[in-house]
């Protein structure tokens, strides 16, 4: 596929003149992300365009994407990358629309090749980014507890690194500020 030939550095072995339509708008997405950091190293950017696809499907989870995730993605994307500002917004506004365009079809294809090229400790890191981003409105809702759910299995994340990641967010999990109302609810009644 396009996007293995991306992360490999091999060249196409068919004519590049006539790619399926599933190759195309991989290839597409990991082109656009690349273009805006030609000035990082090519292994770098690689990285960080995977990084910032998995950050913008985390985000996309519940079918938007709030300014203050935009602005959480920028500042990890800024951060992880040591890129400016205005590269890290260009990266995650790329990284957005791609998922929002073809986020069912490239998900896992971009999550697996990540994972391929990251350590275990940056793809910790990675769900560590993406559960900052889906708390940045102080709520993870079902939804988005299951996409970075997915997320850590397809970044073969163990349930203990999971669970120490998500303990970091209990409060802002939808089901546990649930579970709390009703226990007050159900002792303020009695």
């Amino acid at each position: 596929m396009a996007f293995s030939r991306f992360f490999s550095g091999s060249q196409p072995h068919s004519n590049p003149s006539q790619p399926s339509s599933a190759d195309q708008a991989e290839t597409d997405t990991i082109r656009r992300i690349v273009r805006a950091l030609e000035e990082v190293d090519p292994a770098r950017r690689h990285f960080l365009a995977g990084f910032a696809y998995i950050l913008a499907r985390a985000a996309h989870a519940d079918l938007t994407v709030t300014e203050d995730e935009a602005r959480v993605m920028e500042h990890v994307v800024s951060q992880i990358g040591g890129l400016p500002e205005s590269q890290a917004v260009l990266v995650v506004e790329i990284a957005r629309n791609q998922e929002e365009l073809y986020g069912a079809t490239e998900d896992y294809l971009v999550t697996r090749e990540f994972k391929k090229a990251a350590t275990e400790e940056e793809r910790q890191a990675a769900v560590a980014a993406c559960f900052a981003v889906v708390a940045s409105d102080h709520e993870i809702t079902a939804e988005e507890y299951a996409e970075l759910t997915e997320i850590a299995e397809e970044l073969d994340l163990t349930h203990a690194q999971l669970n120490v990641i998500r303990n970091q967010y209990r409060d802002q999990l939808t089901a546990i500020k649930q579970m709390r109302e009703e226990q007050g609810n159900s002792q303020v009644g009695q």
